[in-house]
């Protein structure tokens, strides 16, 4: 079966929610059951500001104490920001962040990486812009490839959401530790097949991150034509397996296409039962079930 890890960011309290220090998150993930965890790498969680040898250490020893032998690193970079201003060498500090990262993770026992690609910046051509993240992620892999570590790719940002992009890119890269963390939320939203997509993304996955919604049509009201116009829709997060995303179909097509890393949990946005504790461990819980139930009828 796929390792289950609970994303730390489900827990920093960003959307208002009920919020758990980095051990006390570790603690939770343990006690509801998760087989590992999704560290999130900023304040108020683990940070490199924050996070010397010493204290990743104490993280590790908890992790294993706990039984935690799955980690993740969840980075977040964006190699295109500030094109505006050629004479700052952004990339040249993204590419240190993610080097910073890959150490951390070596330190606590992590085995990959979860970075992003970037924003498109009107700034350059669309061209440039994908050649600096091939470049990028690159330098990043072979810097982090001798620490033992990964670096997954999440289709998230701009360029290479789509999934033929993001098979493009990893292949584009043609480094062995560059893989991709593949999502089905993003697909979905995009209005495409998540099945085919999954098929296509399953050889160079490593890892997926779940979280299900459901839509919400929006609208602006227009006096002039005392009438709405449409604008776009909200995904509203729901508990697994409430909301439209086929990740039933998605999970099935990523193992039947050789699919074998981790599955991981998020609460990354606002939940439609609220915040509070209680609802975030019900939710937390109810994925776990969910996995269960997929799994009792794929094997």
């Amino acid at each position: 079966m796929n390792p289950k890890l609970l994303h730390s960011v489900s827990y920093a309290g960003f959307w208002g929610q009920a919020h758990l220090t980095l051990s006390g998150f570790i603690d939770k993930a343990a006690g509801l059951g998760y087989d590992g965890v999704m560290l999130m790498a900023k304040r108020p969680h683990l940070s490199v500001l924050d996070y010397d040898t010493a204290a990743a250490r104490n993280v590790r020893r908890q992790l294993d104490e706990r039984g935690l032998r799955h980690v993740c690193i969840a980075g977040y970079n964006n190699f295109t920001a500030d094109l505006e201003h050629g004479d700052i060498p952004n990339q040249e500090i993204q590419i240190q962040h993610v080097t910073n990262l890959a150490r951390l993770a070596h330190e606590i026992g992590a085995q990959s990486v979860r970075i992003f690609t970037g924003y498109e910046n009107p700034a350059r051509d669309y061209g440039v812009q994908w050649r600096m993240l091939v470049d990028c992620l690159g330098e990043c892999a072979r810097r982090a490839a001798p620490l033992g570590v990964a670096i997954g790719v999440q289709n998230h940002h701009d360029l290479a959401a789509g999934y033929e992009s993001m098979y493009d890119l990893i292949h584009a890269v043609n480094e062995p530790n560059c893989r991709a963390m593949f999502d089905a939320w993003a697909p979905h939203l995009h209005g495409v097949d998540v099945v085919a997509a999954a098929r296509k993304l399953a050889p160079v996955a490593i890892h997926t991150t779940i979280a299900d919604y459901q839509i919400r049509p929006r609208y602006h009201y227009n006096p002039a034509a005392v009438n709405y116009t449409p604008t776009t829709a909200l995904a509203q997060a729901v508990p697994m397996g409430q909301g439209v995303i086929d990740y039933r179909g998605f999970l099935e097509a990523l193992r039947e296409s050789g699919f074998g890393g981790s599955i991981a949990y998020e609460m990354c946005s606002p939940l439609v039962d609220g915040g509070s504790l209680a609802t975030l461990d019900r939710y937390a819980t109810g994925f776990l079930e969910f996995m269960r139930s997929i799994e009792c009828v794929t094997g």
